[in-house]
């Protein structure tokens, strides 16, 4: 990927607490190019090579319950830009509508075959398509929603220096984030007031560690997280 110029960033992440992640970045622009190249050629042998059992979670996703397939939901990625995210659908018909728009460990909303791809993270698998177009990246600080996004310090900010992950530092970190929220009577706020800093600092403290090599490093720690290795912060207290 190409960093834009620092005067063509959006007005709100010109300052200097982002200035700092900016010129990291600017400094490793081999890494970047590096990076998409690396996403793009991926995307679309994974894709090729994952066509049939894509097509059969499809199948058992509209046998388990009514609805759409797929889960198309506003997130935001590079620099603000608001996109509409590919994943399965793992929860009821319009959840979003009806609950949390975080998602807790004992979810009544999530179907049976949603709670089989929450765990081994084959709900992501769609987000290829993400990746391929350059909304996101494989590894990176996962999209939120506007809401969150609004939410987000001077200094958050500077993870929209570039695109959405489908994972992140945070995200192992934070695997079993469902759990996390597990008894809190706003989920939204203990979200936004506990999980959602201490995801940003495995974010931004990526940035700054920022190289190639160092995301496919965390791409296989993912797949440990996925199998069953711990890396995971403590239960947030509510």
């Amino acid at each position: 990927m190409i960093l834009r110029k620092w005067e063509d960033l959006p007005e709100d992440m010109q300052t200097p607490e982002v200035r700092k992640y900016y010129d990291i970045l600017a400094k490793r622009k081999c890494s970047l190019a590096l990076k998409r190249a690396f996403d793009i050629v991926v995307s679309l042998i994974m894709l090729i090579v994952l066509v049939i059992p894509i097509l059969v979670i499809s199948v058992l996703i509209a046998i388990d319950s009514p609805g759409g397939v797929f889960y198309r939901q506003v997130r935001v990625t590079t620099y603000g830009k608001e996109f509409r995210i590919h994943k399965f659908r793992t929860m009821i018909a319009n959840a979003d509508k009806i609950g949390s728009l975080v998602t807790v460990g004992q979810d009544s909303r999530i179907t049976k075959i949603g709670g089989f791809l929450r765990k081994y993270r084959l709900d992501e698998l769609p987000q290829l398509l993400d990746v391929l177009v350059g909304t996101m990246s494989y590894v990176g600080t996962r999209p939120e929603v506007p809401k969150y996004v609004n939410q987000y310090t001077t200094e958050m900010k500077a993870t929209l220096l570039l695109p959405a992950g489908i994972t992140s530092e945070a995200s192992i970190r934070y695997k079993d984030e469902a759990e996390l929220l597990d008894g809190a009577d706003d989920v939204n706020k203990v979200y936004v007031e506990k999980v959602l800093p201490g995801k940003m600092e495995y974010n931004l403290w990526a940035i700054e560690k920022f190289s190639f090599f160092g995301e496919i490093a965390t791409m296989f720690r993912t797949v440990f997280a996925v199998l069953g290795k711990d890396y995971s912060e403590k239960k947030v207290r509510v």
